[in-house]
């Protein structure tokens, strides 16, 4: 209540306010040219529903967020949720979702290859006892349409079988990016989803029974569109940070998505010392010490940089900040080295099985420098 205004005068003031019955999450980057029209679809989709967007900007360079802002000058049921040091679509959208009061949230792409029109039969179908309502392009009455190459269709058909035999539950596009959820239920299981993940949906699914808590789900059918303006976000790490989060669903979360992209940059750091290696010896005839050393730390450096733009993409070390990183990284490297050493030798003496030995060894410094690296390094 301001200064000097009245009881009455503030009811009066909010008789024309209704509490949004829908919040339509957008996460968003490099997405300023379709903002703008997706506000207006869905405005025309849901009429007379109350119901708000919240853009999730991840700081788009391109300048989404000042689109939003402007729009949110126009428009009172928009708003943006302006993201600075961090990226990805699944913390985007628990964003989203924590900072809405309304009791049901829809979770819609930005590039209007979803379709927005079905959007009140989703909110109908959740009022009336579903938990989840996907929008489904393989269910019945459903198509890819031309939203899909032949060959994004072919992988996305795998992504969904994978998905399929972790989900529990029959669903026909798990992969879906598009779907409609109670906001409690969805807040019950954010706490345990997976942070850095580029599918939400099959995440929601998993979790929520394994919490003992298996969501009531439906299918909508809709028809995938083209991509109005700008570019598609797919590429070849998204397909890793799937197929991470699959093999931590798989393992009962006994690994985390992100581990298993810093192992296959370990891998390639394997090959990258090997080769600094080989030309040390072989092309400048250095000896044996001087050589391991510029490819031990040729190949930790090659490790820091692809996981600080890769692994820890959503919060990737610049300036000081990545001097001061790498460092911190050949330092924790060193100590996994020791445990390394320590963890092998241990084995080797108990049963004399070189393998073995040499395999404990390495996992056990993959993972403490997995984990030490994530807590300081890239914390």
């Amino acid at each position: 209540m301001t200064i000097g205004q009245t009881p009455e005068a503030l009811v009066q003031s909010q008789v024309s306010f209704h509490p949004p019955q829908l919040a339509v999450i957008v996460p968003s980057y490099n997405e300023r040219d379709n903002i703008e029209l997706l506000y207006e679809k869905v405005a025309l989709a849901l009429g007379g529903t109350p119901w708000e967007m919240i853009v999730v900007d991840d700081d788009s360079p391109d300048g989404t967020a000042d689109v939003v802002n402007e729009l949110s000058r126009v428009y009172a049921n928009i708003r943006c949720l302006h993201r600075f040091g961090r990226r990805g679509l699944a913390s985007a959208c628990v964003e989203g979702m924590a900072v809405t009061s309304a009791p049901y949230v829809a979770v819609i792409d930005a590039d209007h290859q979803h379709d927005e029109s079905i959007l009140p039969e989703m909110l109908a179908r959740a009022q009336h006892g579903a938990d989840l309502v996907v929008g489904s392009r393989f269910v019945e009455g459903g198509s890819a349409g031309n939203g899909l190459s032949a060959t994004r269709l072919s992988g996305s058909n795998f992504a969904n079988r994978l998905a399929g035999m972790i989900a529990g539950q029959a669903v026909s596009d798990p992969m879906s990016g598009f779907f409609l959820i109670r906001r409690d239920a969805a807040l019950e299981a954010a706490p345990k989803l997976a942070s850095d993940g580029f599918k939400i949906l099959i995440d929601l699914i998993v979790t929520s029974a394994r919490m003992g808590k298996p969501l009531k789900i439906e299918e909508v059918p809709y028809t995938f569109r083209q991509r109005h303006a700008g570019e598609s976000k797919m590429n070849p790490l998204i397909v890793i940070q799937y197929l991470g989060l699959w093999v931590s669903k798989m393992t009962g979360g006994a690994l985390p998505p992100s581990f298993l992209l810093f192992g296959l940059v370990g891998g390639t750091g394997v090959v990258v010392h090997l080769a600094t290696l080989w030309l040390f010896t072989a092309v400048f005839a250095q000896g044996f010490v001087v050589s391991q050393i510029a490819a031990t730390l040729t190949a930790m450096t090659w490790n820091f940089v692809l996981n600080n733009n890769l692994t820890y993409a959503d919060r990737k070390l610049r300036g000081m900040k990545m001097v001061k990183g790498l460092i911190s990284f050949f330092a924790i490297c060193a100590l996994g080295g020791v445990a390394n050493i320590s963890v092998a030798n241990a084995i080797y003496q108990w049963d004399h099985q070189t393998f073995i030995a040499g395999l404990a060894g390495a996992v056990m410094s993959s993972v403490f420098n997995y984990a030490v690296t994530r807590a300081f390094t890239w914390k």
